[in-house]
């Protein structure tokens, strides 16, 4: 942007010095030309009364000789010849004595100037005065040298004042873009110093203000969260209750471990919910920090898996808890449940919480939209650059797969489950697909980008050991 000005600046300018530059040498020129035949003519007059006088060739040179310039005075007399070297042509000399006409003409070699003069007894005598080109040209190029470097300077100073112009212009523009990028990859501290001319001043206003506004709204809606999830404590402690007056049966111990892993997974909400403001891996602030508690039965305090700059976790392993946790519900609900897991490495840039949650939404979504008894299958495959995630069930399968990624627009379902699959494949350079299963409905696919592609994962083998566990219906 700032070249561009500076462009523009230099083009208009030059067209404004140009237009005036090119008529101003032209009129020097002819100025200055018109002087050197103005000063021909006025000698050529000023030695006309002396032939009146006389015609004596001393007196003649003599009178010449007192002229400023007149060295190249020359006499025609009608008895005497040329007083001086002629340079007139013979018929303009000819034409001159005869038409008793004064003659002004350009020559080969400069300007000439032809001045009949009557004499006594009807004669003519001619008065020829020659301007070389030089003379004709004093100047000039002295003068063109002295307008194009005032014009070369005026161009140079519009150019360097559009161009300090144009440098706070664009760098007020770029704080506000670099602000806007940083806000937008979750930087909720990003702020711009507003400068520049008005305009950019008041858009950086706007952009400190919509920044504050969208901080505070966030923060209205965390706390909303996690005043929302504390309120499910109570009927938690009721069910804490009723598990206790079934101790001695068989389903008491099942019920309270799922009431335990429910109130894990409630302060593990309300614990990111109370976090100072973040975003995290996936990019929404809603999963990205490890919480205090797992996502699992397996218990609170899992560790997060990260390395390097950011989260990293075991796909594999994660999936494997997550399955054996949806395993013990599924074989209540006669569902035959198939886990297939690759055995290579399969770290990728997220936290087990993120994770966890991608398994725990397709999973359940398997449970909420297919009647109980409907087959299922988790698997996680490896490849050289990613790690896919495969959740397919034989259900009726999803008709609009566009349709049931948008939140709260398909009928029974909020469309939140994969909206989170989505955004974690996405976090991390991957993507979801939605097709249909060999088991004859949904097939959801989520790829991950291996944490540690970058570092040569390419050369492992693409075909991978696998640990298979089924669990059958009873």
């Amino acid at each position: 942007m700032r070249r561009s000005l500076a462009g523009v600046a230099l083009a208009a300018t030059s067209m404004v010095a140009l237009s005036f530059l090119i008529p101003l040498a032209a009129l020097v020129m002819s100025l200055v030309r018109e002087q050197g035949v103005t000063v021909a003519e006025q000698q050529a007059a000023a030695l006309a009364p002396v032939l009146t006088l006389t015609t004596d060739p001393a007196a003649l040179r003599e009178s010449a000789a007192s002229l400023d310039g007149a060295e190249h005075l020359v006499v025609h007399l009608p008895d005497a010849g040329a007083l001086g070297r002629s340079r007139a042509p013979a018929d303009l000399l000819e034409r001159a004595r005869e038409g008793r006409e004064s003659i002004s003409q350009e020559i080969p070699d400069g300007w000439i100037r032809l001045q009949p003069v009557v004499l006594p007894g009807d004669r003519v005598a001619v008065i020829e005065n020659f301007v070389p080109e030089g003379e004709l040209t004093r100047g000039v190029r002295e003068s063109w040298a002295v307008m194009t470097f005032l014009a070369v300077g005026l161009i140079g100073g519009s150019v360097l004042v559009a161009d300090r112009l144009a440098g706070k212009v664009v760098r007020s523009s770029k704080r506000l873009a670099q602000a806007s990028r940083a806000l937008g990859q979750g930087d909720l501290e990003a702020r711009v110093e507003p400068m520049g001319p008005r305009e950019l001043r008041d858009a950086g206003v706007a952009f400190n203000a919509m920044a504050q506004r969208m901080t505070e709204l966030l923060a209205v809606e965390r706390e909303l969260v996690a005043d929302l999830s504390h309120r499910l404590r109570t009927p938690l402690t009721a069910l804490h209750l009723a598990s206790e007056r079934m101790a001695g049966t068989p389903e008491s111990a099942r019920v309270e471990a799922a009431v335990c892993a429910l109130e894990r997974e409630l302060q593990a909400i309300i614990a990111a919910a109370r976090t100072p403001l973040a975003v995290g891996p996936m990019g929404q602030g809603m999963l990205g920090t490890p919480p205090a508690g797992g996502a699992d039965g397996a218990g609170a305090g899992r560790p997060s898996g990260a390395g390097g700059d950011g989260p990293r976790s075991e796909a594999a392993e994660v999936v494997r808890r997550r399955t054996a946790f949806w395993s013990v519900l599924a074989e209540q609900q006669g569902r035959d449940c198939a886990l297939d897991l690759t055995g290579e490495p399969t770290a990728v840039g997220l936290s087990e919480d993120d994770i966890a949650a991608v398994v725990d939404a397709l999973i359940g979504n398997v449970f909420r939209h297919t009647a109980p008894g409907t087959p299922f299958g988790v698997r996680v495959v490896r490849t050289a650059q990613a790690v896919e995630l495969v959740v397919e069930d034989g259900g009726p399968g999803i008709p609009d797969p566009e349709r049931a990624l948008s939140r709260g627009s398909s009928t029974g379902s909020t469309g939140l489950g994969l909206d989170i699959a989505a955004r974690a494949g996405g976090a991390t350079g991957g993507a979801m697909r939605i097709g249909r299963s060999e088991l004859g409905g949904a097939r959801i696919s989520v790829t991950f980008a291996l944490a540690t592609a970058a570092a040569g994962a390419g050369r492992r083998p693409r075909i991978s050991r696998r640990r298979t566990a089924r669990v059958r219906k009873h």
